[in-house]
């Protein structure tokens, strides 16, 4: 990555069913290969699967799955006088999404079951109710933030 520039943020194109920039991301992040069409329609029977199972709004129930993901501290590694340390700091909006959406999918990939809408939907299921995997990893993460909130006047 070039130390000169940052990179320029392009704005998604809507979801063409439910119209929203999540969705677009949860394709983006699915898809293999360049095959947009399949990442599409893994995505769409896996919000069907979730309607059913909801009873809701299948769009509401992914927010809050993702709200339910999203970290608030991280921590990065930072070099001071020979001694790495965990610096604990706060998520941007951006990557907070980023990283909930990247930790569903990918223990979506990993979790049992037939097919890639059911582990997809079963994950958003489960991470809308507060527990799954990817809240896991969210609690994980914020527990080693806290752990070494000692450091945190390493910030940069």
């Amino acid at each position: 990555m070039s130390r000169k520039n940052q990179a320029i943020k392009r704005e998604l194109v809507l979801d063409p069913v439910y119209e929203s920039k999540l969705i677009t991301q949860l394709v983006n992040s699915i898809m293999v290969s360049g095959k947009k069409s399949l990442a599409r329609k893994i995505v769409y029977k896996a919000l069907d699967i979730v309607k059913e199972k909801a009873n809701d709004e299948p769009l509401k129930v992914f927010e809050k799955a993702i709200e339910n993901i999203k970290p608030q501290l991280e921590v990065k590694t930072r070099r001071i006088g020979g001694a790495n340390y965990q610096v604990p700091i706060e998520v941007s909006e951006a990557r907070k999404t980023t990283l909930a959406i990247r930790w569903l999918v990918s223990y979506a990939r990993i979790r049992n079951g037939r097919t890639m809408e059911d582990k997809l939907a079963l994950e958003i299921f489960d991470a809308a109710q507060g527990n799954g995997s990817a809240v896991k990893k969210r609690d994980e993460i914020h527990r080693a933030a806290e752990a070494n909130k000692a450091f945190a006047h390493y910030k940069w």
